[in-house]
Parts: C-alpha cells; structure tokens; sequence
C-alpha cells in the first residue's frame, strides 16, 4: 500500500513540484492550499492529485484537515511543510500584522501540522518530516526580517524535532532552497533579478523540480539515516 504524503502550499510553484514528484515516486499525496480555489482545481485536473482547503497557520484548521486526509487516504507517513507568504518590508514601514502572519504561517504552520502528524508517526515507528526553510533564514535579506525569522527557526525546529523522532524511526529535515524560478521570484522587479542571479555562483536561477528531487529523496528509503540536516539547494549563493 503506497505510503500518504502531505505537501503544504502543495497546489503552486516548488509545492506543486514536489507533490508531483513524490506522486511519481509511488506515494498518495494530498495537495494541502489555503487561497486559489481555481488554481488548486487545475492542479488537481491535471496530476490526479487531491486537493485540501485550509490554513495551516490557524491551528483547529490543521487538526481537522489531517484528520480528514487519513481519513480519505490512509495514515499520513509523510510531512513536507511548504507553506509560506512573504509580508516584505523594512522595520520602519513592516507592521505587526506583516510580522504576525509571516510567523503564524510559515514557522506555526510547522508547529500545527507537525502536532497533527508526528504522533501517529512515532505510534507506527516510521516517517517522513521535510520543512521548507530558505537561503534568507541562513544568511537573513534586507527588508525581510519577519520572513528571515520564520525560516530561520524552521532550521532550528528541524534540529529540535529530529532529536524527538529519531528512536521511534521518524526523521526530520530541512531543505534550504536559493532563489527559484517561480512566480514569487517571478514578482521581483527585473534589474533587482538580474543582480541577485550574478550573485548565483551556477549563474542561473534554480527549477522547482530541483528542490523536489531533494525532497523526494529526504522522503524515501533510503534516507533512514539522514535527520537533523539542513540540505542547502542554491547553486552555492550561500555556503558554511
């Protein structure tokens, strides 16, 4: 029986990569999405692949999305936290709004869908936790200090988790993605772009399906001895 994977933000850009690689992979993946009812409803006529409506910051909302999902599916066996908004702005002009919901989403969304998960994992002695953080929770970005904070603790959560799953065969890690060729990036003004891919030591901005592959692999087999890690996927923008 194929193994069922949850995808946050699994319906658009490196979510909806991931989703589809994990389907070809052989998993039963639920496509979580929390805004485009259009675009998930495409997504879905076009891979065969669910789609789940509900906000993984609000945390009732995640409990009773996942209940349903293995409801429909089966055990969830498989977590990847993709979820994520930007709210972007310097200190003086981010308002605490900007501040809370980049927080409630990206790194609480962690929390509540991990909360919802990981038990029934530790219970079954297997799983799979795979947290999207990003390059700028590693090296932080100017006018980004709510979004470099939330990935920066997904970093830290990654560590602290993977210390909880370890004995019950339950591993957790993070992928670090540079800047991708999604339509987030896409938003970013032309001549901004075309600095930071000189920056970029490959000299070009990385695919979706890229950061997939790393996550079909955290996600598989054969990565039972890999947890607490940080696999960093930015054509070496960023290295320590």
């Amino acid at each position: 029986m194929a193994r069922v994977a949850i995808v946050t933000g699994g319906t658009r850009g490196i979510g909806a990569a991931i989703s589809v690689k994990l389907k070809e992979n052989g998993f039963t993946v639920a496509a979580n999405y929390a805004g485009n009812d259009d675009k998930a409803r495409a997504f879905t006529e076009e891979t065969g692949i669910p789609a789940y409506k509900w906000d993984v910051g609000d945390f009732e909302a995640a409990q009773e999305g996942c209940t349903k999902v293995a409801a429909e599916l089966g055990p969830i066996e498989v977590l990847v936290n993709n979820a994520g908004i930007t709210r972007d702005g310097t200190i003086s002009r981010m308002t605490h709004q900007d501040w809370d919901d980049v927080i409630r989403i990206n790194l609480g969304g962690c929390f509540n869908m991990a909360k919802a998960c990981f038990p029934g994992m530790r219970e079954r002695k297997w799983g799979r936790i795979v947290n999207i953080g990003s390059i700028n929770g590693q090296a932080g970005q100017y006018g980004q200090v709510n979004y470099a904070a939330a990935k920066s603790g997904i970093h830290g959560f990654t560590k602290a988790l993977a210390q909880e799953g370890a004995k019950f065969g339950v591993t957790v890690n993070a992928i670090a993605p540079g800047y991708i060729d999604t339509d987030m990036v896409a938003a970013v003004p032309e001549n901004v772009l075309e600095k930071i891919v000189a920056r970029i030591p490959v000299g070009r901005l990385g695919q979706a399906e890229e950061i997939a592959r790393g996550v079909a692999y955290l996600c598989g087999e054969d990565a039972g001895f890999v947890t607490g890690s940080t696999m960093s996927i930015n054509g070496g923008q960023h290295m320590y």
